[in-house]
């Protein structure tokens, strides 16, 4: 019976797939061949998701995660027509490029709470309309670039002792979860602070960014539909 029950369990996992959703900005289009678009380098946060159902913060699958998912963005826009210029945020925090940084990640987090979530903000729902504000520019300066391509990624992974509770409760009827792994990446537009294009991923079993191939599998899911 428990040999049946991984097997089934394994099935179901495996039979899942990333699955994305994305916003676009009325009457924005793509940009201009030539334009420089600044890479930013992943913010990413994983975790292991214990039989006790606590996160411990994992700093070697977010070192492998982060560097996966820099590598598979360069490599999907390196055939592009535009100019892509890699910064680390963690050496441009300072001044007004930092401040930028840290208010892009909170409308970010607003965006994939109220685009995606259950409760919209009745002002944005009828179109898609988030902003950095004018202030953008400074990065646009900084770097000497036209747009920005943020990405975050966060998510937990299960124990072994977690999956083992796991089939041990399916037996009485009763289903916990195994942990799940989110991403969603947006292109700003620097000369206005309008975020154009914003995707929100759920990542499948073969989009596990602690591993290039998944991060690839994961990146193709984030631009998609990207308008670059």
């Amino acid at each position: 019976m428990f040999r049946t029950l991984m097997i089934a369990a394994a099935c179901l996992l495996a039979a899942a797939c990333t699955t994305t959703d994305t916003r676009l900005a009325k009457g924005l289009g793509a940009p201009q061949g030539g334009a420089t678009v600044l890479l930013v380098k992943p913010d990413v946060q994983l975790a292991l998701l214990t039989a006790a159902g606590l996160n411990e913060a994992r700093a070697d699958w977010t070192a492998q995660g982060t560097a996966n998912l820099e590598t598979a963005l360069q490599s999907a826009l390196a055939g592009s027509d535009y100019t892509i210029r890699a910064i680390d945020p963690d050496e441009a925090m300072g001044g007004r490029s930092g401040q930028l940084m840290r208010l892009h990640e909170a409308v970010g987090q607003s965006i994939a709470h109220f685009e995606y979530g259950p409760y919209p903000l009745p002002t944005k729902q009828d179109e898609f309309q988030w902003t950095l504000g004018e202030g953008a520019s400074a990065l646009a300066e900084a770097y000497d670039a036209d747009y920005a391509l943020f990405t975050y990624g966060h998510g937990t992974y299960a124990s072994g002792g977690r999956i083992a509770a796991m089939v041990a409760l399916s037996v009485v009827g009763v289903g916990i979860p195994l942990g799940s792994q989110q991403a969603f990446t947006s292109l700003v537009d620097l000369r206005t602070g309008q975020v154009i294009w914003f995707n929100m991923a759920i990542a499948g079993p073969q989009a596990d960014m602690r591993n290039p191939e998944g991060a690839t599998s994961l990146v193709s899911s984030l631009l998609e539909d990207a308008p670059l």
